[in-house]
């Protein structure tokens, strides 16, 4: 497949990039906020105009700032994605003044060689317009004002984006690669693995918690497959923040969880796990898809505290709900192992979406009948005539019997693991259903 051409959104902060970027793409991918500095890393996604693809990216606000420690990271990340655009989207705000340090970032851009549209955003309403005149002294003859909150022109600059692809690009297929989340509480080093997988620092990485705002998805390529890593915010409860922009990033990363095809969830080795992990936990599990766990920094734990195993009997004694995932003993650091979670989510990812005939099932039917036989609520022997299974991701299957009754919860789990077991259904959740026949 040919290389797409990618168009990056640049500008300062709380000009409305993120919003922009969402109208063109036509969905709520990145985070839009009315207080400055959400977007920090680079938000990609592939859009489709009329037929027409490219990889359109929203970048971070082109700023110094001491209220932001990161600030200047975020300007050089933005920076580097308009050095690899081929066009770039220059957005300015129409509510305000035009500022001498945009003027600045203009020309320096201009230096780049790359194909500009000047955009000047939230032109709503006659008196926006009145102040059109001051951004002319760019020299620039056509530049587009649009309203992006409410798609204001927004045909002119879809129009103009058209004109300017190339028509190789027309009717390109965009593989579609696996979606893995990479979740977790804060500083467990979710963005550190993202690189790690990456090979290069694609997300800034601190120490300072909450570095990372908005879900980021970067698409790697390995042994000829495709895969998508969105790196999230850190999670954890929404009454325990006072900042809104994090209460934003917590909600979206929520949201990322129930949209993945496989969930890795990252939790640190030196302490695990803990109450946050576990809530964690419990999200990725009701959303029924495959998951993994990843103990980062594994190579900070002392050998005398335990072994692997060890480990594990911990993680699946704590959270039994998830003694299906596998679990990966991983460093950002080092890079060992980590490339292991590509390799587990593919497997996962297959062992959700395995289906198993009906004969099978219920040949293992008869055997568990006749070996352990079910158990209702009421701790009576009950039967189950046959099974059938009628989904995939997560597997469910339907169990008819003679009566309204249910399995009692212990021997749920218990078939459950039996089923996991004959059919390796290693890495997702299942669902079980009776039905009277």
């Amino acid at each position: 497949m040919k290389r797409l051409l990618k168009v990056v959104i640049i500008g300062f902060p709380n000009v409305g990039k993120s919003t922009l970027f969402n109208r063109l793409l036509k969905e709520n991918k990145s985070l839009v906020h009315s207080l400055p500095g959400m977007t920090r890393d680079q938000v990609s996604a592939i859009c489709d105009l009329k037929g027409k693809k490219f990889v359109l990216v929203d970048t971070g606000g082109f700023f110094d700032s001491q209220e932001d420690p990161l600030s200047s990271k975020i300007r050089d990340k933005a920076k580097e994605a308009a050095e690899e655009a081929d066009i770039l989207l220059f957005v300015l705000d129409g509510r305000r003044d035009f500022l001498p340090s945009e003027e600045e970032l203009y020309f320096s851009l201009k230096k780049l060689n790359k194909l500009i549209f000047v955009i000047v955003n939230k032109i709503d309403s006659p008196s926006a317009e009145a102040n059109l005149g001051d951004f002319y002294r760019l020299g620039e003859e056509n530049i587009l004002a649009i309203s992006a909150e409410h798609k204001k022109n927004l045909d002119f600059l879809e129009s103009s984006l058209l004109k300017a692809l190339p028509s190789s690009v027309q009717g390109e297929k965009a593989v579609e690669p696996l979606k893995i989340a990479i979740v977790g509480r804060i500083n467990v080093g979710k963005s550190s693995i993202v690189n790690r997988l990456c090979g290069e620092e694609k997300l800034i990485v601190s120490e300072i918690p909450g570095t990372t705002r908005d879900s980021t998805d970067t698409v790697i390529n390995r042994n000829k497959k495709a895969f998508c890593l969105v790196d999230t915010a850190g999670i954890r409860k929404l009454s325990r923040t006072r900042d809104k922009r994090e209460k934003a990033s917590i909600i979206k990363a929520k949201k990322d969880i129930v949209q993945a095809d496989v969930i890795s969830l990252i939790m640190d080795a030196q302490e695990f796990p803990t109450r946050q992990d576990s809530g964690i936990a419990h999200l990725s599990h009701e959303s029924g898809k495959p998951l993994l766990i990843a103990l980062n920094k594994w190579d900070l734990v002392q050998k005398d505290t335990g072994t692997s195993e060890d480990f594990k009997e911990k993680v699946y004694t704590r959270l039994d709900f998830v003694n299906y995932a596998p679990i990966l003993f991983i460093s950002a650091l080092t890079g060992k192992r980590v490339v292991k979670i590509l390799d587990f989510a593919e497997q996962v990812y297959k062992n959700g979406f395995k289906k198993v005939g009906t004969s099978r099932l219920n040949n293992f039917l008869s055997w568990i009948n006749e070996n352990h036989p079910p158990l209702s609520k009421k701790k009576r022997r009950m039967k189950i005539k046959y099974m059938t299974q009628i989904s995939v991701l997560p597997p469910t299957f339907v169990l008819f019997t003679h009566s309204r009754v249910s399995l009692a919860p212990s021997y749920e789990k218990f078939f459950i693991h039996l089923l996991r077991k004959e059919f390796n259904f290693w890495g997702t959740p299942i669902q079980l259903f009776l039905r009277k026949n």
